[in-house]
């Protein structure tokens, strides 16, 4: 079907402008500027006035749990989630059971996609101590990048030794995607906390967390992974900066497209800071740890500073139960966020074109993805129509995510997505999923 959007804002490119889209054939056929006469012939009409229009935010950083651990979440339920907050297109990580660490369990991992997915996709491969020959294989147009944990994680998924990861800066064949938090630290951490724990000075609650994953963890091992990349050439990007000391190991000034090291952060690095341990408990227990609120004001400011390039959700559900026990070192930890990430970082005060650079285009241009990111004429027509004079209350009873809660429940947000376009199917209609489409694998221009 076609689609005729009617007298939108559009806020692409750093410009913000009312003009009309018509969508054909899945594509972005004509951009209309306002008062010019234009023949939709019989295209379905969207009356958009008083609404803002933006390319589909893409989401380079999620687990949507699938395969092996899908009483959590799944493709399709996750997908379902990102399309209602505007995400048109997700990278998913390879720590799922089993872990995708070969070509043929990342392949399987498209087909569950293509089978059951509302938005584009593509997946990671994750890199291990003793998988380089899988690693090389990665077809770098087809593959968004290789995931490495460089601090703790699931399984055998944690990459220590030295000799593996100087082959892995010097033959990835595409972006290394880094997970960077140094395990020797963590451990020394851990050790110190559970013996004030049996010395009764502190106790095992949330609030520990940043004393376990401290900041001289982030920056030990995001320093190590800087010094390789820069070393070997690789093209590295940095996941969930947290820290404002890791900030210094990253430059601005220099367009997106000729950087070889970049720097994500994520919308709760934005909006928690420690003193959220008291009432958020163990919802908000992430890797990295939410740190202090100079962190997160240094985040902030390093958005509009351009040392951070990207916002990815590290959208990771966990069944409640899993999360909220009554002891810090069995709660899991990570949350949902796909379905909230626009909302709250509007509510972060950072205005709508900024949003848009941080959350489509750049995620676009940083991955090199082909037809996507932007509203140009030609290119895919994923978009996201947004009111921002809806005011609501985030609550765990609307949370689209399998898990069935989210740690923005009681937030009040002054947004809301009302429409969701992916390759041109009208697939969110205000609060109506139209599940016959499925999302398409995303390429790249490498």
């Amino acid at each position: 079907m076609n689609y005729f959007i009617k007298n939108a804002t559009l806020v692409n490119e750093g410009l913000s402008f009312v003009a009309s889209v018509f969508v054909s054939d899945g594509k972005i056929a004509k951009i209309i500027p306002e008062g010019t006469p234009f023949d939709y012939g019989s295209a379905a009409v969207i009356d958009a006035t008083g609404k803002y229009l933006i390319p589909g935010i893409i989401d380079e950083h999620v687990h949507f749990r699938e395969p092996g651990l899908t009483h959590k979440a799944d493709i399709h339920t996750e997908s379902r989630a990102a399309v209602a907050g505007g995400v048109t297109s997700f990278m998913d990580m390879p720590n799922t059971v089993p872990q995708t660490t070969t070509q043929e369990l990342l392949q399987q991992k498209f087909d569950l996609a293509a089978q059951n997915s509302l938005a584009n996709y593509s997946f990671y491969l994750g890199a291990t101590n003793d998988n380089l020959e899988e690693v090389v294989k990665t077809d770098p147009k087809r593959v968004c990048g290789v995931k490495l944990f460089m601090g703790s994680s699931t399984g055998n998924m944690l990459v220590d030794k030295n000799e593996v990861l100087v082959r892995l800066f010097r033959e990835s064949p595409c972006l290394i995607a880094a997970h960077c938090e140094d395990e020797m630290t963590i451990h020394a951490n851990t050790v110190r906390c559970k013996d004030l724990i049996a010395k009764g000075e502190i106790i095992p609650d949330a609030s520990i967390h940043p004393l376990v994953r401290t900041m001289e963890a982030c920056y030990k091992s995001s320093a190590k992974a800087v010094d390789m990349a820069e070393k070997f050439g690789a093209r590295l990007h940095v996941m969930h900066i947290s820290t404002r000391k890791e900030l210094s190991l990253f430059k601005n000034g220099i367009p997106l497209k000729d950087k070889k090291i970049t720097a994500e952060t994520c919308p709760h690095y934005l909006w928690f800071t420690d003193h959220d341990y008291e009432t958020k408990s163990f919802a908000i227990k992430c890797n990295p740890a939410i740190k202090a609120s100079w962190d997160r004001d240094a985040l902030r400011n390093a958005l509009r500073d351009g040392l951070i390039d990207t916002i990815g959700t590290d959208h990771a559900p966990h069944l409640l139960d899993e999360k909220m026990t009554d002891d810090y070192f069995t709660s899991k930890s990570g949350f949902p966020s796909i379905q909230h990430s626009l909302q709250v970082m509007l509510e972060c005060g950072v205005d709508l074109p900024l949003l848009v650079q941080l959350m489509c285009h750049n995620p676009a241009v940083l991955y090199c993805i082909e037809g996507r990111g932007f509203i140009r004429e030609g290119y895919h027509a994923d978009l996201a129509l947004v009111d921002m004079s809806h005011r609501e209350v985030i609550s765990n009873a609307a949370e689209l995510s399998k898990c069935g809660w989210t740690p923005y429940d009681g937030m009040t947000v002054h947004s809301h997505v009302t429409h969701t376009f992916v390759n041109g199917n009208l697939v969110y209609e205000n609060g109506v999923f139209h599940e016959g489409f499925r999302g398409e694998r995303l390429l790249f221009n490498r």
